[in-house]
């Protein structure tokens, strides 16, 4: 995988299931947001400087998902995050859920940088999609 493709491994526990063994629909919007921030550490971006020194937060505006199987208790499975767009507030993202090699779940998610306080749209600084977009 290239800077810009990460997956991150998630071991699903009895908490994360329903009755019936089966991952609960929202929670794979967790496993996702974890894997977009890990995705940020290892590209050297820290969320929290960027709102302290940059007054600049990443919120999600847009998520269309697609559930195609279920993860199961027990089950260990790899979220990975492509970049596919970046503009000048705006990052586009593919995320993918699978076992092994099955695909579980699709999701096209846009981020967008917003200020801190006023959560107002702003321009992500060059240095920050430098890193994002691996030049």
């Amino acid at each position: 995988m290239g800077r810009n493709q990460f997956s991150w491994p998630v071991q699903i526990y009895y908490e994360d299931t329903d009755s019936g063994g089966v991952v609960y629909h929202s929670n794979y919007l967790n496993f996702m947001e974890r894997a977009r921030t890990e995705w940020l550490r290892s590209l050297k971006i820290n969320q929290q400087i960027l709102k302290k020194e940059l007054n600049l937060l990443f919120v999600v505006h847009q998520i269309n998902i697609k559930f195609i199987k279920p993860a199961i208790f027990n089950d260990l499975i790899d979220v990975e995050t492509a970049l596919k767009q970046l503009t000048s507030v705006r990052v586009k993202l593919e995320q993918h859920i699978k076992r092994n090699h099955d695909l579980l779940i699709t999701a096209s998610v846009v981020i967008v940088g917003v200020n801190a306080r006023t959560f107002k749209p702003v321009r992500i600084p060059e240095q920050i999609k430098s890193l994002m977009e691996c030049k």
